[in-house]
């Protein structure tokens, strides 16, 4: 895996209460990366509208930063996929909703239709902010997965550039592996189990923290967490009670209608955002 695997950053920007701390948080990210960042607006291009977007941004320009406006009238989910595609954009930054009900999570939000659809790894954001707050601790998953690699990578190569102190990788055990637990027989069994299984993910884990740069590994504390649960609500429900400041998981291969109506994997963190969540593809 390339060791800047974010050359070039997407936004989606409209004139909504967020637009200056969503831009904000964009450039701030697209310098820490030493990424292009491109500010898509769906919609047609005129003066005023470039004029506000240079304006909000100028901070940022002043300091190198690289960056290009396109503007692209039509439907928001099908602009912003084409955008993407034309810019070969990398990373997608998305401000989305923290929680959403069953109506709209069926009909699905432009930042959840986006992020089923796109090609490219997506952020989303639940709080942006002009201010910049410290991202010092990330959860990324670490399911045995052939996808997973790239995505610890990626977790660690982010966690580096933005100076997070911490890294806990998670591993979703998948509820067969776990016996039931009926007395104090089958307890103890259990309880072996766990720890094999603890052991097992350990070292599964350790091998690919061995084959990251070590510039990006030598600052961080590295804590390596088995969990037993619903894979994507257990992960989910960590990342909120452990406080982390960023998520990262694995993309979703196919999510079909059915997947959408009952949910799994990552449709429960969608569903109900813990805190501000990087998906890679």
């Amino acid at each position: 895996m390339s060791l800047e695997p974010f050359r070039t950053i997407g936004i989606g920007v409209t004139f909504s209460p967020n637009l200056k701390a969503n831009i904000y948080e964009a450039a701030r990210l697209a310098i820490m990366l030493k990424s292009k960042l491109i500010l898509i607006h769906v919609g047609n291009k005129n003066p005023e509208k470039e004029q506000k977007f240079e304006s909000i941004i100028k901070p940022f320009k002043d300091k190198g930063l690289e960056f290009k406006i396109v503007f692209k009238p039509g439907n928001p989910v099908d602009a912003i996929l084409s955008v993407s595609e034309s810019e070969a954009i990398d990373l997608l930054i998305l401000g989305a909703l923290k929680r959403e009900n069953f109506y709209k999570y069926y009909v699905g939000s432009i930042a959840r239709k986006i992020t089923r659809k796109a090609t490219c790894s997506i952020l989303l954001l639940i709080k942006p902010s002009v201010k910049r707050f410290p991202c010092e601790h990330v959860v990324v998953n670490g399911l045995e997965d052939p996808k997973t690699q790239r995505t610890i990578a990626s977790a660690f190569y982010v966690a580096n550039a933005l100076g997070s102190e911490k890294i806990t990788i998670v591993e979703e055990v998948k509820e067969g592996e776990i016996i039931k637990v009926e007395d104090d027989r089958s307890l103890r069994l259990a309880n072996i189990v766990k720890e094999r299984i603890r052991n097992r993910e350990d070292a599964r884990i350790k091998s690919i923290i061995e084959n990251i740069p070590k510039e990006h590994t030598e600052k961080t504390t590295i804590k390596s967490q088995p969990i037993f649960g619903k894979q994507g609500y257990s992960i989910g429900h960590y990342a909120q009670i452990a406080r982390a400041d960023l998520l990262v998981m694995n993309a979703p291969t196919k999510m079909t209608l059915w997947d959408r109506i009952f949910p799994h994997d990552i449709e429960h963190i969608l569903t109900e955002l813990p805190t501000d969540v990087l998906i890679i593809q």
